[in-house]
């Protein structure tokens, strides 16, 4: 286990259903299978993350499996970046674990940990209860309980994560694998919302320390029912934009046609 203390920063030990570090600072694993390790004094609010509705809504749009293609193009960089013996990942921002445990599944006989992290503790609660291959904590991406040097690769869907953060936990040549929303992405769903939509800007991120190796451009259509129309527009902060009239439309359409548009890119960290 490569969890560290977010107190003291020592490493965590697991005795029975207890982490501890050396200065006695202990977190309990959940019954359903997690650790929190979100002190209260790190929190911006008394529960940040996603409310229960979207976490809802996103896990039904998810279960519809109309992102399939983008997960099983991350799984296929996994396993051929990771490494074919006990293989170290954590996926920040992992939500109730779509993705994760898809991970986890594929790269079994490799005999890997496989990390979920996320600050949405409904989330994680959810995600731990119905995956128990993957270690999922509550925590912060912008202060992550890991050991120094410990994780071959981080992936970050949509996730946030500080530089410096990334370069402290992942071993020499470890990787940061994203996905992030390319031009076209939602296209349809943001032009029936807004006037005169903006395509997304596709310039990769700079992250301080390490080097842009690969990217990948996925694009195809979905056809949705009108429930998971609804259920994609409810995930997004789109949803705060659109009017009534067009959320009660979606919800009435037999099927609504919107692309999905991903760049998936590999960073390697620098010696």
């Amino acid at each position: 286990m490569n969890y560290q203390c977010p107190l003291c920063h020592q490493s965590l030990t697991q005795v029975d259903r207890t982490f501890k570090c050396e200065n006695n600072h202990q977190f309990d694993l959940a019954k359903e299978g997690y650790v929190n390790l979100m002190p209260a004094h790190h929190k911006r609010s008394k529960d940040p993350g996603d409310n229960k509705e979207m976490m809802q809504a996103r896990r039904r749009f998810l279960e519809s499996d109309h992102y399939n293609p983008m997960r099983q193009a991350v799984v296929a960089l996994c396993e051929n970046i990771l490494p074919v013996e006990n293989p170290n990942l954590l996926d920040i921002g992992c939500g109730e674990g779509y993705y994760t445990n898809e991970i986890a599944l594929k790269l079994a006989q490799r005999d890997p940990s496989i990390y979920g992290l996320d600050i949405s503790k409904v989330a994680i609660r959810y995600a731990a209860k119905r995956y128990p291959a993957v270690n999922f904590s509550v925590a912060s991406s912008h202060r992550l309980p890991f050991a120094n040097n410990c994780l071959d690769a981080v992936l970050r869907i949509y996730a946030p994560c500080k530089a410096e953060e990334l370069q402290r936990t992942l071993k020499e040549q470890g990787v940061v694998i994203t996905v992030t929303p390319a031009g076209r992405h939602l296209y349809q769903l943001r032009d029936a919302i807004y006037d005169g939509v903006r395509l997304h800007d596709e310039t990769p991120e700079i992250i301080e320390g390490f080097t842009l190796e690969s990217q990948q451009h996925l694009n195809y259509m979905m056809e949705l029912s009108g429930s998971d129309a609804f259920d994609l527009l409810q995930m997004t902060p789109f949803a705060w934009k659109a009017t009534e009239s067009f959320k009660q439309e979606l919800m009435r359409s037999d099927s609504y046609l919107c692309e999905a548009d991903f760049m998936l890119r590999v960073y390697r960290k620098q010696s």
